[in-house]
């Protein structure tokens, strides 16, 4: 491999792979940096969307392989806490739009380890381990980017371009001085995962369901053999970790969920804070960003992942007509602009929107919530309109029109 003939990736997460993977399938040398020993395995994510599943086609196997570890859910649905379901959203409506009309629950690392598969056998590509990305400097010839290995050692490494997908707390992001500018939700979000089969307790409830209440709501998601619980956790009780972790307080507010006299089995448990930030740029020279480098979100609906591996499509599209001639540097800022657009405008409103709902105390507000959603799931034309947005296809139809 030239090395300063190849495009480095910063990060092995989704977007990052993905991005590495299309690359590398169109010809271009590739090599990845990830500062962990290994691929993450990071339990956040596990919603994937019928067009991220239409994108992961290119990849042979892949889908398959996420089909037969995950579980496919035909259904969504909001529910109140109190009376059961709201409404519930019935993929299959989708069935003109995608070959994959239902939501697949199945962890992001599984993804990532089947790319990584993938790109094994490939000479072209190069994998390295313990490099966290520390600083990128470029000239209008190529890039350097600066690692640090566990020893504390520097060693720079050059390439044509660069593609910053390494995390929210992006190096490459800092370096660059692009600004990531919004807000930090107040709350702390709690998810466990437990082998309890909500399924065969709660009436009626789909795999993923999102459950409205004015004093706690929560989502429960289901996985293959495990149900995952977000449970939203207010800053005072967060503030103490310890507690809020704990056993007993976990299994106290497991209770709250739904009564388990036997007491829960918790497989995992995590606590993070939700932001909601978008890059000023997702492109500077010849470096572009993707992923949580480029946007975080709220995770309800499921869509950061996704959005991250829409990123590497659209990124990894264009930079390959950039790498054989077809056209010049100029058409990334059209990436820039088209996949910041989609993180303002679609998934930031939506995740605010889900949160809003699902929060709302206020009754006459909450009311004309679940009635709005009633009316939506009554009527075939908005029950599938709505279901082409909150699946992210009707953002990436509405792309085009972005210059």
């Amino acid at each position: 491999m030239d090395k300063s003939r190849r495009v480095i990736v910063a990060g092995a997460g989704p977007a990052g792979l993905v991005a590495a993977a299309y690359l590398a399938g169109e010809g271009i040398p590739v090599t990845i940096v990830e500062q962990e020993r290994d691929l993450p395995d990071d339990l956040r994510a596990s919603t994937f969307h019928p067009p991220t599943l239409d994108m992961l086609g290119r990849f042979p196997g892949v889908v398959d392989r996420l089909i037969a570890q995950g579980l496919i859910c035909p259904t969504w649905q909001f529910r109140d806490r109190a009376t059961g379901p709201i409404a519930t959203f019935e993929m299959a409506r989708l069935k003109d739009d995608t070959a994959h009309p239902y939501r697949l629950q199945c962890e992001q690392w599984r993804l990532t380890r089947m790319l990584r598969d993938i790109l094994a056998d490939n000479p072209d590509v190069e994998f390295l381990y313990d490099a966290k990305a520390t600083e990128v400097a470029q000239d209008a010839d190529g890039v350097t980017l600066t690692i640090e290995r566990p020893d504390g050692s520097a060693e720079k490494i050059a390439g044509a371009y660069l593609v910053g997908a390494d995390g929210a707390r992006s190096a490459v992001r800092r370096s660059l001085g692009i600004g990531f500018d919004g807000m930090t939700i107040p709350e702390t979000y709690l998810t466990l995962s437990t082998t309890f089969r909500f399924e065969d307790h709660i009436p009626d409830v789909a795999n993923i369901a999102y459950i409205s209440d004015p004093e706690e709501w929560f989502v429960l998601l289901q996985a293959a053999g495990l149900w995952r619980v977000l449970l939203p956790t207010a800053p005072e009780e967060a503030a103490d970790e310890a507690r809020m972790l704990a056993p007993a307080r976990i299994q106290e507010r497991m209770q709250g969920v739904w009564p388990n006299p036997a007491g829960y089995e918790i497989r995992h448990r995590t606590a993070y804070r939700v932001h909601e930030r978008v890059a000023d740029s997702y492109v500077k020279g010849r470096v572009f960003l993707a992923g949580d480098a480029a946007h975080i979100n709220n995770p309800l609906g499921g869509m950061g992942m996704n959005g991250g591996v829409h990123d590497a499509f659209n990124l990894a599209q264009k930079l390959s007509a950039v790498w054989r001639g077809e056209a010049d540097l100029s058409l990334m800022e059209r990436y820039s602009r088209q996949r910041r657009k989609v993180a303002l405008d679609v998934v930031q409103q939506q995740a605010l929107r889900n949160r809003q709902l699902l929060n709302q105390r206020d009754p006459a507000v909450r009311k004309a919530y679940h009635d709005e959603l009633r009316g939506i799931v009554a009527d075939p034309e908005k029950h599938r309109a709505y279901l082409l947005r909150s699946s992210m296809i009707q953002s990436l139809r509405d792309l085009e029109d972005v210059a």
